[in-house]
């Protein structure tokens, strides 16, 4: 499969305090880089505070890139996302939508379903008369298994899996190619979520879809994503297919998180890696390796030098001084 998006070093800094002659910056996302393949299901977890959807919105072009880049070709058109002028952003913006967290707080409750939905064909004036927005309102709806009838209520009177459907509804409207689900069943509930997932799933089959899909639920990302990255505090920790990822973690921190997904056996004790101490402040980061205060397994040369993504095989990568003699086995 061909590349939809190739980021390289990207970088996203916020500047916060600091004085007349001096500057502090937080850096949520530090020299990332990562590729996601058009029709995958790229999946991003980690821990709250790792950067997963400040990424995300990057990726979207809703907050700004301050060093490294990233690049976005869907066989139709090739954008450097960096330097895009006003028209490509609004044709961009066609192109890469997003699934918001909560279905609750993401729909207006004073607007009909129908409204919700067909807003985006207004503002990106995708179609030409009412009619013509009508009908691809009632397509897409259809999709996401949304009844005719459900177009003429309001928000409240929907459960959350429905707003939900709603919402992802309302972001494939305008027929992108690459959508960022950030956290999109989260909200949920479990039995509710496997449906969400499963109509995701299908929608990817259908449209053509690539979709980045920001979680910290290991379950939920193994069902679903067909290769997973592992963020750490801004940085990315490690890279594979979700098959060979689950199967032979190589970082101690993407171990410790397979550790403590939860058994389906009543009687499995459980061997839950404990992780000592709190995620470090993004704006007063260890030196060396980030994971270094919280490693098990960390030595002197982890605590100096910052390790750099290594590739293990050919679609697995590790950032991890110790990972041939911890887990190369």
């Amino acid at each position: 499969m061909a590349d939809l998006v190739k980021v390289e070093n990207l970088s996203v800094s916020y500047k916060i305090g600091g004085g007349l002659f001096s500057q502090n910056y937080l850096k949520a996302v530090n020299n990332v880089s990562l590729t996601i393949k058009r029709g995958s299901f790229f999946g991003l977890v980690g821990e709250s505070g790792s950067g997963k959807t400040t990424l995300g919105r990057a990726l979207l072009n809703a907050v700004p890139i301050s060093s490294g880049s990233a690049h976005y070709d869907d066989g139709d058109v090739s954008y450097e996302l960096s330097k895009l002028d006003k028209t490509q952003l609004a044709d961009y913006r066609k192109r890469a939508q997003l699934i918001f967290q909560d279905p609750y707080a993401a729909l207006s409750p004073r607007m009909t379903v129908r409204d919700i939905i067909a807003e985006p064909i207004e503002v990106m004036k995708l179609a030409s008369d009412r009619e013509e927005i009508d009908s691809r309102v009632r397509t897409i709806a259809s999709r996401c298994r949304l009844n005719l009838e459900h177009l003429r209520r309001f928000p409240h009177a929907f459960s959350g899996g429905q707003r939900q459907r709603i919402s992802i509804a309302r972001a494939l409207v305008s027929d992108p190619r690459l959508v960022i689900a950030d956290e999109a069943v989260a909200a949920l509930d479990v039995s509710i979520q496997a449906d969400v997932l499963n109509l995701l799933k299908s929608l990817q089959k259908d449209m053509g879809l690539t979709f980045m899909f920001i979680s910290h639920d290991l379950s939920v990302v193994a069902h679903i994503c067909d290769h997973v990255a592992v963020m750490y505090l801004g940085r990315l920790v490690e890279s594979a297919p979700t098959r060979e990822l689950f199967k032979a973690p190589k970082h101690p921190y993407t171990k410790a998180l397979f550790s403590a997904i939860p058994s389906l056996n009543p009687d499995d004790q459980g061997t839950a890696q404990r992780l000592e101490g709190e995620i470090p402040s993004p704006t007063n980061q260890p030196s060396g390796c980030k994971f270094h205060t919280r490693c098990p397994h960390a030595i002197d040369i982890c605590k100096k030098e910052e390790p750099s993504l290594q590739q293990t095989d050919p679609q697995h990568e590790v950032a991890c001084h110790r990972w041939k003699e911890l887990f190369n086995t």
